[in-house]
């Protein structure tokens, strides 16, 4: 269950840019949802890491790649530490678009930040082979930073749109 939803996924065609990119089966379609969903799923990979580090290290050893085991296992904090700075930015576009939204919107966040840790659904009771190689094949889906950006700029833009129709009390 796990790896087909990770499967599920796709990959992009070459031709098409990070935000023109398809969206993963199931996530949000609106730059609200899916920065929330990105960050869920992004938040589970990095929960993974512990515990799937030493089966991904025996894998390397087992089948080191033509570059050496060293330096695959280099990749893996590297992505982490990307992981941690994407979590930033997703909970700092989160923030902006509830701040300038004229209703509340966060139960529709943290519905979509479920969502997208419900993509590691299974993980408790996977075998550790198996969740080790669908953690180290995934990667976020390449439109997540760039709606994450555009999320932020729409929310700055409305925000301030927002202030100028509600002048401050003098």
């Amino acid at each position: 269950m796990l790896a087909l939803s990770l499967f599920a996924q796709g990959a992009p065609a070459a031709a098409v840019t990070p935000a023109e990119a398809p969206f993963p089966v199931g996530a949000p379609t609106d730059d609200y949802g899916f920065t929330a969903w990105c960050y869920g799923a992004v938040g589970g990979y990095i929960d993974l890491y512990d515990k799937v580090m030493p089966e991904v290290e025996r894998i390397e050893r087992t089948w080191p790649s033509p570059s050496g085991v060293d330096a695959s296992l280099k990749v893996y904090p590297q992505l982490r530490d990307q992981g941690k700075g994407d979590l930033k930015l997703f909970a700092s576009a989160i923030e902006a678009a509830e701040r300038a939204s004229p209703t509340v919107i966060a139960e529709q966040g943290k519905a979509g930040i479920a969502k997208g840790r419900g993509i590691w659904t299974g993980a408790a009771t996977s075998d550790k082979a198996k969740l080790a190689q669908a953690w180290m094949g995934w990667t976020p889906p390449a439109r997540c930073a760039p709606t994450a950006k555009r999320l932020q700029a729409k929310a700055s833009l409305f925000g301030k749109a927002l202030d100028a129709n509600n002048p401050k009390p003098q």
